[in-house]
């Protein structure tokens, strides 16, 4: 048997009963109330495995109303919450069911929010998204139907602007490496092919000669001062299939290159 010691106030509507062995344990005022539980009272330990079981579930659902007021939440993340709060399995799956009948708990509700904001707030495209959601524990079924309310004008305008700020980024590559990087940014974002291209119609990038000849001289000189010490045939080789490869255009390497060797010879 064990002995009610006192009875405290907790956070919200719980109180801690503590018994005499040190143990405390938290309950709800409607389990304090129902049980009658009063200092000075005996417990058998069936009573107060009965307490404690009360307890969990009044706990966990309170936890878990407190953790859906800030934002919804998804059934996975909800008993993952749970778990860490250690609440009882039986409880996680009772207060799960709980919610959803109270309707504060529905994966399709929580996919459709969550799709309609990252629209606003993002610059991420559906595949990513739907990856996302996949952690998030959400079903095929309700990521799918989530997904059909980011329309492709709404991809569109989202990638234009994402475009756009990658392509500023990337004005220190030549102006082909700055458009494929461009299109692999679109690609990790989450955005498919044809939405790409799309993009890449509509905004009509267009190379600007003196940032191309401002950029090719800038990595030309350091990669012609990192090859100095080779023989100068070697060391035009070098350079050359190193500006090939950052995609300048092979007139444009030409012409540097003279340049550089005009350079030396003086």
């Amino acid at each position: 048997m064990e002995t009610i010691t006192k009875i405290t106030k907790d956070k919200g509507q719980f109180y801690l009963v503590w018994l005499s062995s040190g143990e405390k344990l938290r309950v709800s005022e409607d389990t304090l109330v129902h049980q009658r539980l009063l200092k000075g009272q005996e417990l058998s330990t069936e009573m107060i495995e009965k307490i404690k079981q009360a307890g969990s579930y009044d706990v966990g659902l309170q936890l878990a109303l407190n953790y859906l007021s800030y934002q919804l939440r998804t059934k996975k993340e909800i008993f993952t919450y749970l778990k860490e709060k250690e609440i009882l399995p039986e409880d996680r799956k009772k207060i799960v069911a709980r919610l959803e009948e109270m309707t504060l708990l529905d994966d399709k509700t929580y996919s459709e929010s969550y799709v309609r904001t990252l629209i606003r707030t993002s610059d991420k495209g559906p595949k990513t998204i739907e990856q996302q959601l996949k952690q998030k524990g959400v079903s095929e079924e309700d990521i799918q139907y989530g997904l059909t309310f980011y329309k492709l004008d709404d991809q569109l305008e989202v990638a234009k602007a994402t475009a756009a700020k990658a392509m500023k980024r990337y004005r220190t590559k030549s102006f082909k490496e700055a458009l494929q990087k461009v299109q692999l940014h679109l690609m990790q974002k989450g955005f498919n092919r044809e939405v790409i291209d799309l993009v890449f119609e509509e905004l009509s990038f267009e190379k600007d000669e003196e940032q191309e000849l401002e950029v090719i001289k800038k990595e030309g000189d350091k990669l012609w001062e990192r090859h100095r010490r080779l023989e100068p045939a070697k060391r035009f080789m070098k350079v050359k299939q190193s500006l090939y490869q950052k995609r300048f255009d092979l007139d444009l390497i030409q012409q540097y290159l003279s340049e550089k060797e005009l350079e030396d010879e003086e």
